[in-house]
């Protein structure tokens, strides 16, 4: 029972690891039946596009218009190669040996989290009134006259969209989920009599 309490901790923290790391994807393209599996692929900058040959005959990568060129080797059966890519735009390329062969990766700016808005100052209930002063026309020997205006009343605080909001990742809430059902099957497993 000991040895099943280990490993569902053990298998806890390395979900929750690789769901907070997970910064870079790594997506995939097959070279099959003399095309490119996915003729448009949209990634994130800082992602890594794989191309693996299923063909018998050789193909390779290469772009024919990019923000930033890159050739492969020629792919035998059975071969892959990886690009990195680090510049959003759109990336066209083609077989070198099978010129029809076309297909086109499309890099995003990579996400960045939003700032949080700065905290919104409410005005405070002591704050002194506001006093205005107004003189006198010279013509007779009377005091200044003193007005005070009523200070206007302090506006509730503005809650806005942004602000109840929170950045929220997906990837948690599985690891969460899977944390919770090997927790309940540790405790069925405990429950049980033993024979």
């Amino acid at each position: 029972m000991r040895a099943a309490v280990f490993l569902a901790v053990a298998l806890l923290i390395g979900l929750a690891a690789p769901a907070q790391a997970q910064a870079q994807a790594q997506q995939h393209v097959m070279i099959e039946q003399y095309a490119y599996s996915s003729a448009t692929l949209t990634v994130r900058a800082g992602d890594t596009v794989t191309w693996t040959n299923h063909d018998q005959a050789k193909h390779d990568v290469v772009t024919t218009s990019a923000p930033a060129a890159f050739r492969s080797p020629l792919l035998a059966q059975g071969q892959s190669w990886s690009q990195t890519f680090a510049v959003p735009g759109t990336y066209e390329y083609y077989c070198s040996v099978h010129p029809d062969m076309r297909a086109q990766v499309i890099v995003l700016p990579e996400e960045t989290p939003e700032p949080a808005p700065p905290p919104e100052t409410a005005p405070t209930e002591n704050a002194p009134p506001a006093t205005t002063t107004v003189a006198a026309p010279k013509t007779t020997a009377a005091p200044p006259t003193t007005t005070t205006a009523p200070a206007p009343a302090p506006a509730p605080p503005a809650t806005t969209q942004a602000a109840m909001t929170s950045t929220f990742d997906p990837m948690l809430a599985v690891a969460g989920l899977v944390a919770a059902v090997t927790i309940l099957c540790l405790l069925l497993m405990g429950a049980r009599p033993e024979r």
